[in-house]
């Protein structure tokens, strides 16, 4: 059960927005709950974050799920650690814990916020996931390992190893930047997993857009590439949990 230490409902958006706990891999996890008022039940969404931790931008795009009628659910990485704290932030140490946390731990923590969004009481059972970055690469890796993800929607992620795409069993919506060099190395050869193992896909790639296309909050926000991107993802996430 979580755990709710705030609730409030935002008055302008109709939105009820809780900090919780819930049980993971390593403990319990911190995360920022949004969905809409009511009690009528509704798909699930977990929002990963990028290797910036969970900060306002990312509960932001939390919100912005609930908005479209989910459940959206954005862990906290660093629950193992204590949470992202502005201290931390101010630091620019976020980056660097990131890279220190047990990276199956993490996933596993992750594949029981999966768990937690479906046997919610307020859920219909039917989850996806949205991921940015570090939390695209994350996504990716939940939709290889977590039987409970009917959809996941990486943001210019990290690609898994060929050999577990055909372990796949969600719908996947792939945003990457054109100008992500790094990133985009991994495309041709997970695209190709993806068609040998029939895996329903759609890749889209925004010219002219660089890595962390969508934080608005950041330097290399693209307007134009983020709504688009956001556009295609909340069709994807209604047809793949609501129908």
């Amino acid at each position: 059960m979580s755990q709710v230490k705030n609730e409030h409902v935002e008055a302008e958006s109709g939105l009820v927005t809780d900090d919780i706990k819930f049980p993971g891999e390593s403990g319990d996890i911190l995360a920022y709950f949004a969905r809409p008022g009511g009690d009528v039940k509704r798909p699930g969404v977990v929002v990963i974050h990028e290797n910036r931790g969970l900060v306002p931008h990312i509960k932001d795009v939390a919100r912005r799920v609930a908005s479209e009628g989910f459940l959206a659910l954005a862990p906290d990485a660093l629950s193992p650690l204590g949470g992202t704290t502005q201290d931390l932030i101010s630091r620019d140490e976020v980056p660097t814990l990131i890279q220190k946390l047990d990276s199956q731990e993490t996933l596993r923590n992750f594949i029981a916020a999966a768990k937690y969004l479906k046997t919610n009481p307020q859920s219909t059972g039917k989850i996806g996931v949205i991921g940015f970055c570090w939390g695209g690469g994350l996504a990716n890796q939940l939709a290889v390992n977590s039987s409970d993800v009917v959809a996941a929607v990486p943001f210019y992620g990290r690609q898994p190893a060929s050999g577990d795409v055909p372990r796949i069993k969600a719908s996947l919506l792939l945003h990457y930047a054109g100008l992500d060099e790094r990133i985009n190395e991994g495309i041709p050869a997970y695209e190709d997993a993806l068609k040998k193992a029939s895996i329903d896909y759609k890749i889209f790639i925004y010219e002219g857009a660089g890595h962390a296309f969508f934080n608005d909050t950041g330097l290399r926000y693209n307007k134009e590439a983020a709504r688009l991107a956001w556009e295609r993802s909340v069709s994807f996430l209604n047809e793949k949990l609501k129908t």
